[in-house]
């Protein structure tokens, strides 16, 4: 079984402890407190953290020094049996992402685009930007990220799972793996490295893909001139080096997204694994105060990175007046591949 690559050393002498003290969701005293915490946690011992973490990861990106906090919050939890929703709702998530040979590859050479175990990503990766890998389609569970089992501290799915997920890509022969889904990218370099798993391909991350192809597409490229606010996904936080991405493809097709409250590190993810791990209440204050934000700030459309946070929050951002659109569909609005977006 894999092993968390988890420095204690580098933990204990942490000077800032902002993994706990930038947490959106718990507070401590100072960093005396919440290092006093994570020290808990790492020695094994019991910690409100335990039980109050509400699994956002953000704290993988809060931790400047790439020591995987959330990792090891979850390896705990389940070490000690503290699961972070009713057994029903973990084993429903483990039952229906299990491998059961069902899946589907497409005519896959050195490229492989993935599309995870999400029907909606299928017609997201056609036309004129997937021209040259649109039919090297690859779905089903035994190619899917097995990440959301970090939300239910059930870590040893992912050990159990992951090793097989990168020797399928591996069977194919491919070189590159797209990655459609942000959580495949983040689960492929992030996870995959902090458990030290081999990956025997280049996971490439969908956004610089699509940056690049926008940039060979530029003279199709009519400027959308509207705007709009990001909703990043909770994933994202596992590869905060993209995030860049998002403002230089909204440069470069004439979207403007106005700085607001909730975004960036500050980010609030869609708020539906929260839903199962800490409640409705939380949930349902999380999702008002974001689209609240998304409102105060002026923007007319609402741009997902993640299909589950679209499904998630496309109907609640609709009623309030706001245009759901995954950033792909975007950049086809913008090159004259799909008509703009209506409300719902």
């Amino acid at each position: 079984m894999y092993k968390l690559k988890f420095k204690e050393k580098v933990c204990a002498t942490c000077p800032s402890s902002d993994c706990l003290l930038k947490c959106q969701y718990m507070s401590f005293s100072g960093h005396k407190e919440a290092h006093g915490e994570m020290m808990k946690i790492m020695k094994g011992k019991d910690s409100r953290v335990l039980t109050e973490c509400a699994t956002c990861y953000a704290c993988e990106e809060y931790c400047t020094r790439g020591n995987h906090p959330f990792y090891l919050i979850s390896e705990k939890r389940e070490e000690k049996g503290m699961f972070t929703a009713p057994r029903p709702i973990t084993n429903q998530w483990i039952n229906m992402t299990q491998m059961q040979g069902k899946y589907l590859a497409g005519d896959v050479k050195d490229k492989a685009l993935s599309c995870c175990f999400i029907p909606d990503l299928g017609p997201l990766g056609t036309g004129e930007i997937f021209k040259d890998v649109a039919a090297a389609g690859v779905f089903g569970a035994e190619y899917m990220c097995p990440a959301v089992h970090t939300h239910f501290a059930r870590m040893s799915v992912i050990k159990e799972r992951l090793p097989v997920v990168i020797e399928n890509y591996r069977k194919l022969g491919v070189k590159e793996v797209i990655c459609l889904h942000d959580e495949c990218y983040g689960t492929l370099t992030s996870i995959a490295e902090a458990y030290g798993m081999e990956v025997p391909f280049k996971p490439v991350y969908y956004m610089d893909y699509l940056y690049e192809r926008m940039k060979e597409l530029k003279d199709k490229i009519t400027p959308l001139n509207i705007t709009v606010a990001y909703q990043r996904p909770c994933s994202n936080r596992l590869i905060p080096d993209k995030l860049p991405l998002v403002k230089k493809i909204f440069k470069l097709i004439g979207v403007k997204a106005p700085k607001r409250l909730y975004q960036d590190e500050n980010a609030l993810c869609c708020a539906e694994i929260l839903r199962s791990v800490s409640g409705y209440k939380l949930a349902d204050d999380v999702q008002k105060r974001n689209i609240d934000d998304m409102l105060k700030a002026g923007a007319e459309y609402c741009v997902f990175n993640c299909p589950a946070c679209q499904s998630s929050l496309s109907e609640k951002v609709a009623k309030r007046g706001l245009k759901p659109v995954h950033i792909i569909d975007l950049c086809k609005m913008a090159i004259g591949e799909k008509e703009r977006e209506a409300a719902l």
